[in-house]
Formats: structure tokens, C-alpha cells, sequence
């Protein structure tokens, strides 16, 4: 509502809304709720369960089907038309499954409101419902509450809020009611609090200045609103293999027809043969196996870890080559740990990166000194927090307390509190008396200034200047590793807690961190060898991030949010090529800089957990959520959610891709290489006046060589070079040069020795006889299965390393005898073959297989 309510008065920001610090009257709330609206984020409007359903059948390739099934019942043979019906009927169902589950991105948005607030109006304190809040209302929170919308600080008492949710920061912010300079970040406005934060320490009374849609939150979701869903590289290629086949099975359909009319073929034999095909030249399995292809990846990429909102991504990841990552719960742990103790020129360094039995290290040795319990049990007793719930730094003393052995409850019990100053802001330090000692913990350089000695191994001797000097580069070398840095003194016999103010004795510091996680720095060494670059995107400060991003080897070329703000979008595009890390950044900001990767051709790939990352996550061409520490909304926009949080499962999750889309790489060969051999066939076969193979066989043929086969080779292993080849450039296409290749190639030597089984099946017939038809019809199926295996030996897959593909296969083979051996061949106009009629058969494959592998081998080379 207000342009910049950061940066002037509290009493400006007031008055600018008109309202008055004892709060708004009842009356005017009511006008200012029918004008602004109710204080909720309004639901974007998704597909309806219908429009989904319809979807699925919005394709060239179901369409010149569904025109097959019509042909074939006028032309009377129902049971082409009722195959054909099934195929699309059922791909159709599985794909509205999918798709209806991922209609939920911006519901999960309404989850962040509070439920109620406190309120002043007419002069007294409420407690209302949260959605009834209007801007000028003035808002009351303390330590555990949730921020019930955006507003300007009229009054705060050591306020910290924790915006990680929102801003990526890994800390709670400090907050004042104090204006700050223009145009600060969203991260640093310290006189602002936004709705869906949560209060951590303190109380405040805010002015409510946004509501609803206007908040920060509400500028999320209306982005999320408004984002288009993007097509993977598969999806894309496959829609543009459906339009090309479907304009070629018109085309030849109006050529074929027409000349067999001319040839003296009837009406009804003509019409059967444009039938047959289009069913020959369309891959009708194609889109439902590649799902189930997707399905089955997704099936094993979840006992990895990783969640798959949405099939496609799986295949996308796999041609990744950016992977954009915050820091805070990613690369990071997303919680403080001390990783450092100094005391008098003794550096003690604890171990952050393991989750247990961490120990201490330094000069002391292993054993507690009397200095070191001493640091330990000020930052023990100086302390208003639990482990369970409190500050994340005074969390990080206990947790160092606990890690070396101090029993925390029996210290707090024998040293009873009798005596406090609270932390603020403006002080930057907290202290407490015990008795007849006091204890303070707090900024260095406040700490510092107010201590008159320095504990040492002989006792307390006079702080220097020379030693206030180390002490202030010790701080200053903590703050280049991105440690956060407390100071701990003491006081004895102090009168009460007015005394803690001076004639303090310095006893050490403490330096705290979000430590990487420990398998993060090789998960990075992995996708950047399989040529993927990972860049860090987060709220945090440059510092920090610059920090853990060299510990992890991401890199040291830092950009800020400022910078960013100072970019056009053509000047963000050239550099953003050669920054390694992004901090202080904006949702906008982290939007920007996806645009900026994917507009130099980049696909990429963006990974997040708070609020601020959802519109990223949705316009990356794969967003990946956190699952512990990611919000609702930031699991709903993603495509894939870490259950583990590890960004080690990104690496598993870039493999399992990479495999997936090689599978699907194979089928799509085996598929299409089978569909133009079929096409070739019965096209020369119609010139020459015979009907070779009718529209059952042929749909029987696809369904056989399409279904269980297709549906194994999604279980085959990985290729040894998976993670060691760089990511696949989606503009060269899944059909490339090299598949080209093998499909002509095979389709060749398949319809060239299938035209020649025609010939001497026929014996010199007039007319196609149901023998030559069983032949040909068997002959194909049985050299489909021997190509196949070709194939995987063409993408260096082991012959014998899947045994669900040996199966499919039997089974395969199974359901061909009995349509010749059973009463189906009625249906399938087939009759029994005999042993010599065998034989030919399996001369037939011993000529093609010398073949097709000489093929296969040519093929090798090009794509080498």
C-alpha cells in the first residue's frame, strides 16, 4: 500500500495510513476490509479435474488414431477399432492420474497465515481472526507467535523473527523500529516484520501496512499465479514426433488411396489399406510407455530419497547443466553449531561437520580446562533458550556444553539466576548475575570495550591495548570463514545487574556456523564432472556465502543483491555466467537469475525450501524442494522434493536421470526402427496389390514389441560413462543423427528380407494367403526381439544384465504361439505353422543379425 514504509518514521508511516498507535476503530475496519479485501492468499485457479482429462487426449497422435478406429468399424473389422480404443483409453487414464495430483502449487500458500492476532481497536487488545486484518491496523506479537501480515514497527523489545522461510537468512533477524536507508533489500528492512515469519525472541507492535495478496507472501503467489508450466526437452520432441508422423500418415495416406484406386483395388480394400497404414506408421504405444518408463524411475529414484511430483522432470534432469542451490537446509545443515573456541591465543576447534561425538581440539588437549569449562558455562547460564526450542545461537552453546560433558541442569540448578539484563539490539549483549558472579555474552566489540582484564592459564591480568588488538583480529579472521562471533566475560561479586556494565574480565570467544554438510563438497565434485555447474543462490550475507561456497568448492566470484538491482537484464545475462554465488537476493532477484542462465541456453535446474524459492522452483526447468526443512508452498511448486534434504540425492537423482532418458532412448529407437520397417512393408506390399499385413496384425506387432519389451528396458541398468559424459543438449533431439541412422539402417535390411519371405510365401498367389501372412506377420515379431537386443548392445548395456526384459520377452513369445495355435487366429487371420515353416524362420533371423550389428557398429562410430 505504502511505496517504502522502511525507510521514513513510524510516526510518518501512521500517519500516512491514517490510523493512530491506540489502533483503528470498528467501524473503520469494516470499511477497510470491503475495500482491501480479506487479509488471506487468494487461490489461483487451476485446471478442473475435466480440463485435465480432456488434456490427455489433446495430441496428433491420438487423434489420427481415433480416425483409424472410425475407418476400421465402417470399413467392419471391430475388433482393429476396439483395440485401438483401448490403447488410447488407457495411456489417457494414466496420464490424468499424474497430472491431477500436480494441480496443488498455490493451496499450500494459505497454510502460512496465523490463525489469529492480536489487535488494538477502539483502545483495547483483541484477539481476532488473522484474515480480518486491515492495513493501519496495529498488531501485538511476541516470542512464538507468527506474523499476521506485513507491517513498520512502532515499538520492539529484543524482537528477533525468523524470515528464513522468506529471505533465505540462516539467523533470526534483529529488529528496530528505527527507519533504514532506501532501497534496502527485503532481507535487511530490520523496522520491517512480513506476514508468515515467526517471532523468536522478544515482543513487538507493528502498523500493518499489506494484507492478503499485497504482502510479500501475496506477491509470491500472485508470480506463482501467472507462471506458465513449461514442457521438458522429451515432451517437446515427442509432441513434434507426433505432429511430423501424423502430417506423414495423411500425406501418405492421400497418396496410397488414390493410386490403389487407379490400380483397380475397391473401395473397401483401399480404405483397409490407408487403415493399416496408420496404424503401421503411428506409435501408439508411445506416450503410455514412456510414462511408465518415467513411472518406473520414479519408482526407484524414491528409494533414493527423492520425491517426483511430475514424471517429465526425471528425463529433464538428466540435461541439466546449471544447478542453482541455496544455502540455509541445502548445503548447509539449517542450524547454528559452534566450530570454534578462542582463549588467549588458544584456538580450540570443534568438529561442525559430524552429528555426533564431536570433539575439541587444541592446545588443552582433550581434557576441559578451567578457562574452557568457564567459556562453556557463560554461554550455559547466560542463556534464555532450550535446545528444543529458543534462539538457534544461545542453542548452539548448549549443544557445545552438552558435546564436552557440562551437565547443563545441574549447572542451572546450582547457580540460580538472581539478577538479568536483557539482550536488545541496541545494547548487543545480555548479562546475568548468579550470586556473586555475573556473567555476559554479546557482541566483541561491546564486550570488549566494557573488560578491564583478560583470563589467562596464571589468572586475570590487565587487557592491553596490544591484546585488545588480537582479540579484534581473531574476530576479524572468525568473520572471514563466516563464523558468527560472541564474546564471553565475567564479573565477581557484582551488587546486582547494573553492576555487569564495566570492570569486566574477558575469557574468550565463540564462533558459530551453519556447517556444509559433510557429503555435500564430493555430491558437487560428482555433477561437476558430469558437466553440470552449481552455483549458490541465497538470502544470506556475501560473506557467509562467499565462505561456504569456497569450503565446498563451489567458487569465490560473489555477487550481491545490489549489484543485481543495478543490472538491466542484458548486462545480468553476460555475467551471470562467471558468478558463483548470488547473495543477498531477492525472490525477484533469484527469478532473474534464472531467466538471465536460461536465456544463454542453459537448462537449469534450482533447488530451494522457504517461501521465497517457490516462483523460482516453477519457472526452473526443474524445480527441487527441500522435504524436512521445506515449506508447503516450496514442496508444491517443485517438480522433485529431497525427502533427505541431502543435496548428495540431487547427484543419485542427475544418474537416475541420465539412465531413465537412455532407456528411453532405446525404445524410442526400437519403437520407431519397428513402425517404418511395418510402414515400408505394407506400402511396397499395397503397389504390388497385396495386403500383407492387415491393422490387427499390425497393432498386434506394436503391442507385442511395445509393451512388456519397451516396458523392461526401463529397468535396464546404467551405462558405465553415465556420470562421466556431459549433459545432453536438448536441441540436438532424442531422434538424432545417430538414431536416424539406425532406424534407416535396420528398417531397411527388416523390410528388404521381410518383401523376400512374402515372395516365397506366396508361391506366385494372386491374392495374399493366410499362410504368407503368418509368416510375415511371425518372421516380424521374432526379428523386432533380435533387433532389441541389438540395440542395448548399440547404448553398451550388458546383453544379459536384466532379467525383466528375459521375461517380458517369454511372455511375449508366448502370446505369438497362441494366436497361431489357439483359437484366436480366427481373429487374427493366422493359421499353425510346422517345423520346416520354423526353420525358415530362424534362417530368416540368422541373415538378419550379422546385420543389424554390423549397423549397430556403424552407428557406434558416428556417435563417437
Amino acid at each position: 500500500m505504502l511505496e517504502s514504509p522502511y525507510e521514513v518514521t513510524s510516526e510518518q508511516v501512521v500517519a500516512d495510513l491514517e490510523s493512530r498507535p491506540e489502533g483503528l476503530t470498528s467501524d473503520e475496519v469494516r470499511r477497510r476490509l470491503e475495500r482491501y479485501g480479506e487479509n488471506e492468499i487468494v487461490r489461483g485457479g487451476g485446471r478442473s479435474p475435466v480440463e485435465i482429462l480432456l488434456a490427455q487426449f489433446d495430441s496428433v497422435l491420438i487423434w489420427v488414431l481415433l480416425a483409424a478406429a472410425i475407418l476400421s468399424i465402417w470399413a467392419g473389422h471391430a475388433v482393429d477399432a476396439v483395440l485401438i480404443a483401448v490403447i488410447v483409453v488407457a495411456n489417457g487414464v494414466f496420464g490424468f492420474l499424474q497430472d491431477y495430483r500436480a494441480e496443488q502449487s498455490l493451496q499450500a500458500l494459505r497454510e502460512l497465515a496465523a490463525p489469529t492476532a492480536t489487535v488494538r481497536r477502539d483502545g483495547e487488545s483483541l484477539r481476532v481472526d488473522a484474515t480480518e486484518l486491515v492495513p493501519g491496523d496495529v498488531v501485538v506479537f511476541r516470542g512464538g507467535d507468527v506474523v499476521p501480515a506485513d507491517g513498520r514497527l512502532l515499538e520492539e523489545t529484543d524482537l528477533e523473527v525468523d524470515e528464513a522461510a522468506l529471505t533465505g537468512e540462516s539467523v533470526p533477524v534483529s529488529k528496530s523500529a528505527a527507519p533504514v536507508e532506501s532501497e534496502t533489500p527485503l532481507a535487511e528492512r530490520a523496522s520491517m516484520v512480513y506476514k508468515g515469519t515467526s517471532v523468536t525472541r522478544g515482543k513487538g507492535i507493528a502498523v500493518v501496512t499489506d494484507t492478503g495478496m499485497e504482502t510479500a507472501v501475496g506477491e509470491i503467489a500472485r508470480e506463482l499465479a501467472v507462471i506458465e508450466e513449461t514442457e521438458t526437452p522429451l515432451q517437446g520432441e515427442l509432441d513434434r514426433l507426433g505432429r511430423t508422423l501424423g502430417i506423414g500418415v495423411l500425406v501418405l495416406s492421400m497418396l496410397v488411396g488414390p493410386l490403389l484406386l487407379l490400380r483397380g483395388t475397391g473401395v473397401v480394400q483401399a480404405t483397409l489399406t490407408a487403415v493399416s497404414l496408420a496404424v503401421a506408421a503411428i506409435p501408439e504405444g508411445l506416450p503410455a510407455v514412456v510414462t511408465l518408463t518415467l513411472a518406473l524411475g520414479v519408482r526407484r529414484i524414491s528409494d533414493e530419497n527423492a520425491l517426483i511430483r511430475r514424471l517429465p522432470a526425471v528425463e529433464a534432469l538428466g540435461a541439466v547443466d546449471v544447478v542453482c542451490t541455496d544455502k540455509t537446509g541445502t548445503l548447509t545443515k539449517g542450524q547454528m553449531t559452534v566450530s570454534r573456541l578462542w582463549i588467549n591465543d588458544t584456538v580450540l576447534a570443534i568438529d561442525a561437520g559430524q552429528d555426533s561425538d564431536r570433539s575439541v581440539h587444541g592446545n588443552d588437549g582433550d581434557q576441559l580446562s578451567d578457562r574452557e569449562e568457564l567459556l562453556l558455562r557463560i554461554g550455559v547460564l547466560c542463556n534464555d533458550s532450550t535446545l528444543e526450542d529458543g534462539n538457534p545461537t544461545e542453542q548452539a552453546l548448549l549443544e557445545a556444553a552438552d558435546r564436552r560433558g557440562l551437565d547443563r541442569e545441574s549447572l542451572q540448578d546450582e547457580n540460580p539466576r538472581t539478577g538479568e539484563i536483557p539482550f536488545s539490539s541496541d545494547r548487543k549483549w545480555m548479562g546475568t548475575v548468579h550470586g556473586d558472579v555475573g556473567y555476559v555474552k554479546g557482541a566483541p566489540e561491546v564486550v570488549v570495550e566494557n573488560c578491564g582484564r583478560i583470563l589467562t592459564a596464571d589468572g586475570p591480568i590487565p587487557l592491553t591495548d596490544d591484546r585488545r588488538d588480537r582479540i579484534e583480529t581473531v574476530v576479524r579472521s572468525f568473520g572471514d570463514d563466516a563464523l558468527r562471533v560472541l564474546a564471553m566475560a565475567y564479573r565477581d561479586a557484582p551488587a546486582g545487574s547494573d553492576d555487569l556494565r564495566d570492570g569486566l574480565t574477558f575469557v574468550g570467544l565463540t564462533g558459530m556456523i551453519d556447517p556444509p554438510r559433510t557429503e555435500v563438497a564430493d555430491a558437487i565434485a560428482a555433477t561437476r564432472r558430469a558437466g553440470i555447474d552449481v552455483k549458490m543462490v541465497t538470502g544470506d550475507n556475501v560473506r557467509t556465502a562467499g565462505a561456504i561456497a569456497e569450503t565446498l568448492g563451489i567458487g569465490s566470484e560473489v555477487l550481491g543483491g545490489r549489484e543485481i538491482e543495478r543490472m538491466d537484464d542484458e548486462t545480468l545475462r553476460d555475467r551471470v555466467g562467471s558468478i558463483d554465488v548470488f547473495a543477498r537476493t531477492s525472490p525477484e532477484h533469484k527469478v532473474r537469475i534464472l531467466r538471465a542462465l536460461q536465456g544463454r541456453g542453459h537448462n537449469v535446474a534450482m533447488t530451494g525450501d522457504g517461501v521465497n524459492d517457490a516462483p523460482a522452483l516453477k519457472n526452473a526447468d526443474v524445480g527441487v524442494a527441500m522435504g524436512i526443512r521445506g515449506t508447503d508452498v516450496a514442496r508444491q511448486a517443485s517438480d522433485i522434493v529431497l525427502l533427505d534434504d541431502n543435496y548428495a540425492t540431487i547427484e543419485r537423482a542427475v544418474e537416475r536421470g541420465r539412465t531413465i532418458f537412455d532407456n528411453i532412448w532405446k525404445f524410442v529407437a526400437y519403437l520407431l526402427s519397428a513402425n517404418v520397417a511395418e510402414v515400408a512393408l505394407v506400402f511396397l506390399a499395397s503397389l504390388a496389390g497385396y495386403l500383407i499385413l492387415p491393422a490387427v496384425q499390425l497393432l498386434w506387432i506394436n503391442l507385442l514389441t511395445d509393451g512388456l519389451p519397451a516396458l523392461a528396458l526401463g529397468a535396464d541398468p546404467k551405462s558405465g560413462d553415465v556420470m562421466d559424459r556431459p549433459p545432453r543438449d536438448p536441441d540436438r533431439g532424442i531422434v538424432s543423427r545417430e538414431m536416424v541412422g539406425l532406424i534407416s539402417g535396420t528398417g531397411l535390411v527388416t523390410t528388404t528380407v521381410m518383401l523376400a519371405l512374402m515372395v516365397v510365401t506366396l508361391q506366385g498367389a494372386a491374392d495374399v494367403t493366410p499362410y504368407a501372412m503368418t509368416m510375415v506377420f511371425t518372421g516380424f515379431v521374432f526379428l523386432e526381439f533380435e533387433k532389441l537386443y541389438v540395440i542395448r548392445w548399440l547404448r553398451e548395456t550388458p546383453v544379459l544384465s536384466n532379467r525383466w526384459l528375459a521375461i517380458a520377452v517369454s511372455a511375449s513369445i508366448g502370446l505369438q504361439l497362441a494366436v497361431l495355435y489357439t483359437p484366436l487366429n480366427r481373429y487374427f487371420e493366422t493359421v499353425p505353422l510346422g517345423v520346416a515353416d520354423w526353420g525358415l524362420i530362424a534362417t530368416v533371423l540368422a541373415v538378419c543379425l550379422p546385420a543389424y550389428v554390423g549397423i549397430a557398429i556403424l552407428v557406434r562410430r558416428i556417435r563417437r
